[in-house]
């Protein structure tokens, strides 16, 4: 999802409150707090040598061990309100992806991309997910095109990872 998208989103849907899932039926507590936004460039060489550049939005959700039991989550109206401020303070590139930075005791910290959003009742839901790391020069190191890694079955406090 690109900035934008997640900006247009928030302010068709300010009745409503936001919620994280960031895996299967795993939601982020309605303790979090949205604490930075980060407008990030970043440049790259891969594998191959060839040099790449983008930017991204980096949202960080940070759960407060003082709100613990909290069961209001964050209007949908207060994080597009969180957004503005920050984009009128440091404006953000609306082309770039946004990604939301995450974690807590049960699932390590990821950058996790907008998979997917839907409403429930009275919440406005992003399901987040994680990348899958990738070789950007397939044909100079020989991956073959079609080439998919093996899926595995681990979850977020599961023992096999």
């Amino acid at each position: 999802m690109k900035t934008q998208e997640f900006l247009t989103l928030l302010a068709q849907h300010q009745d409503k409150k936001l919620l994280f899932q960031y895996a299967p039926n795993l939601f982020a507590g309605a303790n979090y707090h949205l604490t930075e936004v980060k407008n990030v460039t970043i440049e790259s060489v891969d594998c191959g040598a060839n040099v790449d550049s983008w930017k991204e939005t980096i949202v960080q959700i940070w759960e407060s061990p003082k709100e613990i039991g909290k069961t209001e989550f964050m209007g949908v109206d207060k994080a597009l309100s969180i957004m503005n401020t920050v984009d009128n303070m440091k404006k953000m590139e609306r082309t770039s992806e946004i990604k939301f930075e995450y974690g807590n005791a049960m699932f390590h910290t990821a950058q996790l991309f907008v998979a997917d959003f839907f409403i429930k009742e009275n919440n406005l839901i992003l399901t987040l997910a994680s990348e899958k790391t990738d070789c950007k020069a397939k044909e100079l190191c020989g991956v073959p095109d079609d080439y998919q890694a093996e899926e595995t079955t681990c979850t977020p406090g599961g023992d096999c990872c």
